[in-house]
């Protein structure tokens, strides 16, 4: 559900935010490198990010990439999915290869459920971040995602 869809307030599957906070969260991740989207609930968490690199994906050359964090939230994971995304080209094998990828790249990365990170994984964006001055990093997760001095909203 994007936020154009209608239901009425305080249904499932409704997003909290108010056009005032939306405004501020789209304009953090346009000027920012990291927002994480905290709070309690995943629903709501998720259907913000989503939302918001839905509204986003033209302001970057190379659009956004949704990466549902499954499984164990291991570096070798993330680089699998980022490698599955549809109508993307594949990735390189390998997370230095990988990184050298995305280090040419305008995308913003979307991470839902970041809590599932492994402490490789989180160290590998760091690096990332570092080597690829495109990318944009969203993330949603109960904690905030911990890559640099990144924004954190709570909802």
């Amino acid at each position: 559900m994007m936020m154009g869809d209608f239901r009425p307030p305080g249904a499932p599957g409704t997003l909290t935010t108010t056009s005032a906070e939306l405004s501020m969260l789209l304009t953090a991740v346009r000027r920012g490198r990291v927002l994480t989207v905290t709070g309690r609930f995943r629903e709501p968490r998720s259907l913000l990010v989503r939302d918001i690199a839905h509204r986003l994906s033209s302001n970057f050359c190379d659009g956004t990439v949704v990466v549902p964090v499954a499984l164990d939230g291991s570096v070798g994971e993330l680089v699998a999915a980022l490698g599955r995304v549809p109508g993307r080209p594949l990735l390189p094998r390998g997370s230095a290869d990988a990184a050298s990828w995305l280090a040419e790249r305008d995308v913003l990365l979307v991470l839902d459920d970041s809590d599932r990170l492994s402490a490789g994984a989180v160290s590998w964006l760091r690096t990332l971040l570092g080597r690829a001055p495109g990318v944009r990093i969203l993330a949603s997760g109960r904690h905030p995602l911990g890559v640099g001095q990144g924004r954190v909203h709570q909802l």
